[in-house]
């Protein structure tokens, strides 16, 4: 006799292969054989939809999931948002984000960075740091994405001040920045006048580009 483990294990088989078909054809599956399914069982579908690149259905998934009662946590919002996001789906996305946040659900560090790197995307910098902001108060942990995408929005934006203080913080929290980070900095130093070539200059920001050319000739005896 087929029991909900069988069916999770299968399904769990299918989205870590984007088989989103089959997965959906097991959830039918299971009802049909009055096996019951749980989030779970619901979150690997909607996973194994976005690794498919199909978002339609993850959405799908995530109304019928609003309409039952299986509850939606942490893992439905990240992986329909997720699913939005790679397709290019940003109002999708963000609209989620928001539902989120007015329900009991959990917003975690992955959705907070998510909806900061759709309005980088977007070109929304004052959203992006608005979000940034939410974190703290709502005492989520930023990491390396959350200010790659912060910085990058506000660089975009020309926004150097706010940029150049969004390194100065991550240095003082101990975030590891990556390549795109630094590709930001550089590029950000050149256009406050304090090129990243030790040559000191005046203009906004200088500290925090002293601070990133220390760090750059680090990496780079890496």
């Amino acid at each position: 006799e087929l029991s909900d483990v069988t069916f999770n294990a299968a399904i769990s088989a299918c989205e870590k292969c984007g088989a989103w078909e089959n997965a959906l054809e097991l959830i039918h599956l299971m009802a049909q054989s009055a096996v019951e399914s749980s989030a779970w069982t619901h979150n690997a579908a909607i996973s194994a939809s976005e690794k498919g690149g199909e978002w339609e259905m993850a959405l799908d998934l995530f109304s019928a999931m609003s309409c039952s009662w299986v509850e939606l946590d942490t893992i439905t919002f990240n992986a329909t948002i997720s699913a939005c996001e790679n397709a290019g789906k940003w109002e999708e996305a963000l609209h989620l984000f928001s539902l989120m946040a007015q329900s009991s659900v959990e917003l975690d560090t992955i959705a907070f960075s998510s909806a900061i790197s759709i309005c980088e995307t977007c070109r929304e910098w004052e959203e992006a740091l608005q979000l940034y902001t939410q974190m703290a108060q709502r005492e989520v942990q930023h990491n390396t994405i959350t200010y790659n995408a912060a910085i990058t929005a506000c660089e975009k934006a020309a926004k150097w001040e706010e940029a150049l203080h969004l390194f100065g913080v991550m240095t003082q929290r101990e975030v590891d920045p990556d390549s795109l980070v630094f590709n930001a900095a550089i590029s950000i130093c050149e256009k406050v006048g304090r090129p990243a070539s030790g040559r000191e200059q005046g203009g906004v920001g200088h500290n925090y580009c002293r601070w990133f050319d220390q760090r750059f000739n680090e990496r780079s005896k890496e």
